[in-house]
């Protein structure tokens, strides 16, 4: 049953909330369902985690974006005063791009560009920048989420945020670490429900180690309570530096003990390469 926002206590005061009802987080009468209510928490708090280290950036790239709820409420709350602001969405699935320029246009948000091509199609798009200082990634499913990695390296982005989604590579492939992993080691993913959950924590392990070794500084935090959703962790990256050395050195001894052939290791060159 739609709960009725009649203070729009769930609304930042200069929140839209005709764009909310044409993203139909709202409904027509202004009400709010748990589920919507959800969607809204996570997009508000993402915004409100990643603004700040989106000061001094001009362009800003949303990756996987459905049906551009970040996009829609990042233009609304914090890029519609920044008028040397640009944002592309990069969703692959013609009809939402479709859907969403016309809300774009319909809005008057002309500083954001909607690219119908996967994330990996859109690292060479003449649609999009060759470099491109932020890039965002909300609940990206399993190794789209490497795609947005390797997106923001080859387009040298300066901050990077993540909220993985539906990490299950990892999981797949731990059964095939060679044998001679202690039997300790093994316990950590004996059950299948262990498995499954060691190799999502994993897999955030290995992105973040990584991430640190290519120059980042990774922040890793819980996105919402976990009454909104199951799927809370956010990994920010701000670039502070060349490729750490110490870094390197530390993700290469950890990967020898967990020697895995993720996606993303063949998404992205080794640092030393362009």
């Amino acid at each position: 049953m739609s709960k009725p926002l009649s203070s729009l206590a769930d609304l930042w005061p200069t929140q839209s909330v005709e764009l909310l009802k044409a993203l139909h987080i709202l409904t027509r009468d202004g009400a709010l369902n748990q589920d919507s209510r959800r969607k809204l928490k996570q997009v508000q708090h993402l915004v409100q985690l990643v603004t700040p280290q989106l000061s001094n950036m001009k362009t800003i790239a949303d990756l996987g974006a459905g049906k551009s709820y970040l996009g829609f409420m990042l233009y609304d709350l914090w890029m519609r005063e920044k008028s040397d602001t640009h944002l592309w969405a990069i969703e692959q699935r013609p009809e939402l791009v479709a859907t969403c320029r016309r809300l774009a246009l319909d809005s008057g948000f002309n500083r954001i560009s909607f690219v119908a091509q996967s994330i990996l199609e859109a690292i060479s798009s003449s649609e999009v920048p060759k470099e491109i200082d932020a890039v965002t990634a909300l609940h990206a499913c399993d190794t789209a989420t490497d795609e947005a990695i390797a997106f923001a390296l080859r387009k040298k982005a300066k901050v990077i945020a993540l909220v993985p989604c539906c990490q299950a590579e990892v999981a797949r492939l731990l059964p095939s670490l060679p044998s001679e992993s202690t039997r300790e080691l093994k316990s950590l993913w004996s059950h299948n429900l262990h498995r499954r959950e060691f190799g999502s924590h994993l897999t955030n392990v290995i992105r973040s180690l990584f991430l640190e070794s290519r120059g980042y500084k990774v922040r890793v935090t819980e996105l919402i309570g976990w009454e909104h959703s199951m799927k809370n962790e956010l990994i920010v990256a701000e670039r502070v530096d060349r490729p750490n050395t110490q870094a390197r050195r530390y993700f290469d001894e950890f990967m020898a003990r967990f020697p895995l052939p993720m996606k993303l290791f063949d998404l992205v060159p080794p640092a030393d390469e362009p």
